[in-house]
């Protein structure tokens, strides 16, 4: 069983990871694998947090990890994308992999005999959705109806994942950007099966009755030459203290970072009293960890 995408797994499946999350947290569970599982990351872009908590997660559950910069791999001398998770299929237990392409990263599931996981790709970033959901929940205490206003680029990838998975469980989504700019067609339609999901371009709209304020860069990885640009066009959109008097009074404020401050978020905010952000970022570890329990659990 693989990873890949936030639609492989159900509601139910969601919140068994979440129950072995809540079970980690609490003491509740040993926090070993079977055996002594190896973890291999693959990243062909560049990460802090997703590859930290990964290479922790492993070693806290009784494991070991391997870093694999496809610079210095075959892969930069034209071995294939298959060939590559054939021979690692061999050696390792479990595959995190950062690909610039979703297609890629199918390509390596479609030819291993190990659990793969997207640690990101430039369409999605499962692992990050879960984590952002599961700290929703502990700070809101439930995710149905619960609004979540995801406010600049919401055609990247980080809002597809999120916007996906909240629906899922019953969130309500609010995507806030630029007049003209569109969600990704397919992750909006999706979505819009399982709950309320809206487009704005009105920020007063958008964020309106908002639980909770989510941003991400505005530049993503790949994106760097057209930096300028787009920070002009999304610049009317940066999370501040003016635009959380447009949402509830307890609303919170989450960033996946990292920041850019200044920019899609001003220092005030992140800093503030209504950002989870450091909480959101430290559940990746634990996320993640429950994540490799499960597959582990469906492996064997």
């Amino acid at each position: 069983m693989h990873f890949l995408s936030v639609d492989d797994f159900s509601k139910e499946q969601i919140n068994e990871i979440f129950d072995i999350a809540d079970d980690l947290k609490k003491g509740r569970l040993a926090i070993s694998l079977k055996e002594r599982s190896v973890l291999a990351l693959l990243f062909q872009k560049p990460s802090t947090r997703t590859r930290t908590s990964f290479e922790v997660a492993i070693v806290k559950l009784g494991g070991a990890a391997i870093y694999i910069d496809p610079s210095t791999s075959q892969i930069s001398r034209g071995e294939s994308i298959g060939d590559t998770a054939k021979v690692l299929s061999a050696y390792v237990d479990f595959l995190a992999a950062r690909m610039f392409s979703q297609n890629d990263l199918l390509e390596l599931a479609r030819n291993s005999s190990i659990p793969v996981i997207n640690a990101l790709t430039d369409t999605e970033h499962p692992t990050q959705a879960l984590a952002d959901l599961y700290t929703i929940l502990q700070a809101k205490k439930k995710l149905k109806k619960i609004r979540i206003a995801f406010v600049g680029d919401i055609a990247a990838n980080t809002a597809n994942s999120l916007m996906l998975a909240g629906a899922k469980l019953g969130a309500e989504i609010s995507l806030v950007g630029p007049n003209g700019y569109q969600p990704n067609p397919v992750y909006f339609t999706k979505a819009r099966e399982f709950s309320r999901v809206e487009a704005h371009d009105e920020i007063k709209d958008g964020v309106a009755d908002a639980d909770i304020i989510y941003t991400d860069t505005f530049v993503s990885m790949g994106q760097e030459k057209e930096a300028e640009k787009r920070k002009a066009f999304f610049s009317k959109y940066q999370v501040n203290s003016s635009m959380l008097n447009y949402a509830k009074k307890d609303v919170l404020v989450m960033h996946c970072l990292p920041a850019h401050r200044g920019e899609e978020i001003t220092a005030e905010v992140i800093d503030g009293p209504k950002s989870i952000v450091w909480e959101q970022a430290k559940n990746k570890l634990l996320l993640e960890q429950a994540i490799i329990l499960y597959l582990s659990e469906k492996k064997l």
